[in-house]
């Protein structure tokens, strides 16, 4: 399919003497239909070129050479170049590349990359609450996307089963393990343990200091709490595998922190080679005063470890096994500057320069109730499991209500249920925090993942009433030049870019708007054009653009992690 901009940005370059590439980078899409289809901004060149915008932007269009055939024009507006797609050459390239390729929007542009993405890690022994939701689907989605743009692609799921923690639990246990019954609903016993003990280190100093000499057994491998620790680990993995099994999502990797363990000793002497590791009060630190981030410590006064440690042997031992071109953490924006401080340690690390310029902290903003906070050490927590199954089940009552008769209600409600609970994670910039509220969750008329797979449904409805999919080189184009089948064209054309742009900025919000702004166009174009009409060539025209956009809102969504429904 033609690249558009790209050949946009050749023809400037060649005016202007500018590099191709970087032009590329700053064609923009008007807002406006009436500013054309691309707009070059000229103020970007004004400071390298020393000239006012309108003047660079009416000197550049008098050398463009531009192949009609493809653009009809070129106006300048203010400070901008425009220009005008010839929509018949736009329509046609759309139709024949959605007839030729089954899975729309696919290739091979990060083929020889090697793109790994840490996401979802919980931690063991607590629940897997409504704050965890974001991180497992935003990676996923992320994974998705790398992976259909032919990225090698390692989804990492970085378990939380070492820490402190894991020495108040322990302590916990010793105390009042004959009180809780583990067998039936682990989860929520080891949490109501977790809550009891925290609230009694915060009375008493003594008993915090044996969480602490807890943890030191641990890591020297003490008999006992080794085994209550694998216990732990055991059946949360059980509790975590039935979300996973819900959203649909797998890894390629579970490994816990405890796996990196052994592959700290080298970390240390890595540091201590590079004169960077400091003592300061019994403990080992990296002083990061001069670069603004403080002190990173890298062993407590008492010997034991911490997981910015664990995190750099992470990073070492990621580079060796898959000599990674990227490496994402999908972790809250809380946790800024934990990775600050561990990048900027891992340059002291001997691995390869374009691993270390590769970590890359995916930050997200909180989900908070309505009451507030969440926190698992005050127990006041939505479980996820608990949160799929509610929004399940109120859109079977939905269905009930609605559609009495429609087959398999359990089935579709599932997709709906869970669809919109993942479209609510991802349908805005990640960084925002967001409260989560059932009634904008579940509209199917807002903006929402409902509304997608509704308009999805509708289109399949279409294909169904009019019993035969025409094929696309017998489409005649010209049926599709009004303005709402050149929006719809438009936005089918700009599906593979919308995928770009999600990897170029680690923004998973780029294509849940796009699915929305698709739905929206083909709403507009269904409500102001009958298709199926009198008119043969008309009606092939407009089935076939609805069948398009039906195939891109599928193939969207499947990357968002969300099914489309049979029925609504």
């Amino acid at each position: 399919m033609i690249n558009f901009k790209q050949e946009i940005a050749k023809q400037i370059a060649k005016a202007s003497n500018l590099d191709e590439k970087e032009l590329e980078t700053y064609i923009e899409i008007p807002k406006d239909v009436k500013n054309g289809d691309y707009a070059f901004p000229c103020f970007r060149l004004a400071k390298e070129l020393k000239k006012a915008p309108p003047q660079i932007a009416n000197e550049i269009k008098d050398k463009l050479v531009i192949n009609e055939i493809m653009i009809e024009k070129v106006e300048v507006l203010g400070g901008y170049l425009n220009f005008y797609i010839n929509r018949q050459v736009l329509t046609k390239e759309v139709l024949a590349e959605m007839a030729d390729n089954e899975k729309y929007g696919k290739s091979e542009l990060g083929k020889g990359k090697t793109i790994i993405i840490e996401y979802s890690s919980p931690n063991i022994a607590k629940p897997f609450h409504i704050g965890h939701l974001r991180t497992t689907v935003i990676g996923a989605t992320l994974y998705n996307i790398y992976k259909y743009l032919g990225y090698h692609t390692i989804g990492m799921n970085h378990l939380g089963d070492y820490g402190t923690q894991f020495g108040k639990l322990i302590e916990g246990y010793k105390r009042w393990g004959n009180e809780y019954n583990l067998e039936d609903n682990p989860i929520q016993e080891l949490m109501k343990i977790y809550v009891r003990i925290n609230d009694l280190c915060k009375e008493d100093e003594t008993v915090l200091e044996a969480c602490r000499e807890n943890f030191r057994l641990l890591e020297q491998k003490d008999a006992y709490c080794v085994d209550l620790w694998e216990r732990f680990k055991e059946v949360s993995l059980k509790e975590f595998q039935k979300v996973y099994d819900m959203l649909g999502i797998q890894f390629d990797s579970i490994i816990g922190e405890s796996f990196y363990i052994d592959k700290m000793d080298k970390v240390y002497e890595l540091l201590e080679q590079a004169n960077v590791l400091q003592e300061s009060e019994g403990a080992q630190i990296v002083n990061l005063e001069d670069k603004g981030l403080g002190v990173c410590m890298i062993k407590k006064s008492n010997g034991s470890s911490i997981y910015v440690t664990r995190d750099l042997a992470a990073i070492r031992y990621r580079a060796q096994t898959y000599d990674f071109d990227k490496c994402l953490y999908v972790v809250a924006y809380e946790q800024a500057l934990h990775f600050k401080q561990l990048f900027e340690v891992a340059q002291y690390l001997d691995i390869p320069e374009k691993c270390k310029k590769g970590l890359r902290h995916v930050q997200y903003g909180m989900t908070r109730l309505s009451t507030g906070k969440m926190s698992t050490r005050e127990g006041n927590v939505i479980k996820v499991e608990d949160l799929l199954t509610e929004a399940i089940s109120r859109v079977e009552d939905v269905i009930k209500e609605k559609n009495p008769e429609m087959e398999n209600p359990e089935v579709e409600g599932k997709k709906i249920g869970i669809g919109a609970i993942i479209f609510h994670n991802l349908a805005n910039t990640i960084i925002k925090d967001q409260v989560f509220d059932w009634d904008n969750v579940l509209n199917f008329q807002g903006e929402t993942g409902p509304y997608i797979q509704y308009t999805y449904v509708r289109t399949k409805s279409v294909l169904e009433k009019t019993g035969y999919l025409p094929k696309a080189e017998e489409i005649k184009v010209e049926k599709l030049l009004d303005e709402y089948s050149q929006a719809v064209i438009k936005l089918i054309y700009s599906f593979q870019d919308s995928l770009l742009q999600v990897t170029q900025k680690d923004e998973p919000s780029i294509l849940a708007r796009y699915l929305i702004d698709l739905a929206k166009a083909f709403s507009s174009f269904y409500n102001e054009n009958k298709i199926i009409t009198e008119d043969k060539e008309l009606q092939d025209a407009r089935v076939y653009l609805t069948y398009s956009v039906g195939k891109v809102l599928k193939i969207g969504a499947s990357l968002l992690g969300i099914e489309m429904p049979n029925k609504m």
